[in-house]
C-alpha cells in the first residue's frame, strides 16, 4: 500500500462524533437507494447472462487469466452475456473474452482504496460504478442465471458463498455454480464434504449445487445442460 492510499483509509476512518456518524447514516440510505436504482434500471435489460468472480491479483498471460478469456468468450457464443466485478485480473479477462466474443460484456466496478479499477473491455453502456458491496451483490444474484468462480481471494470467496447461500435457501433460483481449477478449490470441497457435511451443518443435496471443472468445455456443458433441462434459452 502507497502513502497515499494509506492517508486516504486514514481519513476515511478518522474519529466522528455520535452526531456525525448518524447524520451520515440517515443521508446515506439516498446513495444506497440511487444505486439500487440504477442498478436495477440499466441491468434490467441485458438478458441472460452468466457472472465471472476472481481474482483481481491474477495477471494477464497467466494460465487461469487466459482460460477465464476463453471461458467468457465460449459464453458469448452460447449466447450468453458476461457479468464480472468490472476490474483487473480474472475480471478484467472474462469482460475481455465477452468483448472478443462480441457479446454483452458488463462491469460492476467497486470504489476501493487499492486494486480496483475499471477494465477497458467493459460495454460503455453497461459499466456501473458502486459504493456499497452489499448493492453490487445484490446486481450479481440478481441478474445472473450461472456462476463461473476462477481462483481467488477472500472477495471470490465471500460472491461463491453468497451465491450458494441464497440458492441453498431458495430465495434465488437454483442456477449453476461451477468452480474452476480442481487443484486449486480441491481443498475446499473436501473440507465442505469431510467437515461441514460430516458435522451435520449442510444437507447431502447442497453438494449438488456446486459443480468443480477444469476447462472451457467442462463449464459449457454445465451451463448448457441447466438450460436445456429447463427448456430455458439464452440471447440467441
Amino acid at each position: 500500500m502507497t502513502p497515499n492510499e494509506d492517508r486516504k483509509i486514514r481519513e476515511k476512518f478518522k474519529q466522528k462524533t455520535w452526531n456525525e456518524v448518524k447524520t451520515n447514516d440517515a443521508w446515506a440510505i439516498f446513495k444506497i437507494m440511487a444505486e439500487f436504482v440504477e442498478g436495477f434500471e440499466r441491468l434490467s435489460k441485458i438478458g441472460p447472462c452468466v457472472s465471472v468472480f476472481g481474482s483481481a491479483r491474477t495477471k494477464p498471460g497467466e494460465k487461469y487469466y487466459k482460460l477465464a478469456e476463453n471461458i467468457a468468450f465460449e459464453l458469448t457464443q452460447n449466447g450468453y452475456g458476461v457479468v464480472t466485478g468490472g476490474g483487473p485480473g480474472i475480471m478484467e479477462a472474462g469482460n475481455r473474452g465477452a468483448a472478443r466474443g462480441k457479446g454483452i460484456s458488463v462491469g460492476l466496478n467497486i470504489d476501493l482504496p487499492f486494486e480496483q479499477h475499471d477494465n477497458p473491455y467493459i460495454d460503455p453502456d453497461k459499466s456501473l460504478d458502486f459504493d456499497y458491496f452489499f448493492v453490487r451483490k445484490v446486481m450479481f444474484v440478481k441478474y445472473s442465471q450461472g456462476f463461473v468462480v476462477m481462483p481467488g481471494g477472500f472477495g471470490t470467496l465471500d460472491e461463491l458463498f453468497e451465491a450458494i447461500t441464497l440458492i441453498q435457501t431458495r430465495k434465488i433460483g437454483k442456477f449453476p455454480i461451477v468452480l474452476v481449477g480442481r487443484k486449486f478449490w480441491g481443498g475446499l470441497m473436501d473440507w465442505i464434504k469431510n467437515t461441514l457435511l460430516e458435522a451435520g451443518t449442510i444437507s447431502p443435496k447442497d453438494l449438488d449445487l456446486i459443480s468443480l471443472v477444469d476447462n472451457e468445455e467442462e463449464v459449457l456443458d454445465v451451463i448448457n445442460t441447466f438450460y436445456k433441462k429447463y427448456s430455458l434459452s439464452p440471447n440467441f
